[in-house]
């Protein structure tokens, strides 16, 4: 069983850094360009739209796997950042850490497939792979 998983474990590794790459890049084009029309991002402040800009960017560049490592460390610290200031104390007076409760489910998420994408690479579909870089 080991041996007919483990073969496939780069191709999925691809996979699974393109996938990551895509819902981060859905998020920042809603938050940038409103489609699809989500009401919890109809009027965002500068901030989050900061944060969009970064999933809509960086969520490109790890879909197509260029400059995979750099990306997603850098979507990784954005997405503790987003945790931490979004959802744990999103009201400063009651902290509340329990993800299940702050809806910070995701972002922990994203946060922790993001840094195993800055620790594996990018895996062998992609730019950076097609580049010669590891």
């Amino acid at each position: 069983m080991d041996q007919m998983f483990s073969k496939w474990q780069p191709t999925v590794l691809s996979l699974f850094r393109f996938i990551t790459g895509l819902l981060l890049f859905q998020y920042g084009v809603a938050k940038i360009f409103k489609f699809p029309v989500v009401a919890y991002f109809a009027n965002i402040p500068p901030l989050i739209q900061a944060a969009g800009w970064l999933e809509l960017v960086l969520g490109a560049l790890l879909m197509i796997g260029l400059f995979s490592r750099l990306v997603a460390f850098i979507l990784s610290g954005e997405m503790a950042f987003a945790y931490f200031l979004g959802h744990m104390f999103k009201n400063p007076a009651e902290p509340q850490f329990l993800p299940l409760l702050n809806n910070g489910t995701a972002a922990i998420l994203f946060c922790f497939a993001c840094l195993y994408l800055a620790t594996s690479g990018p895996g062998p579909i992609s730019v950076d792979a097609a580049m010669g870089r590891k």
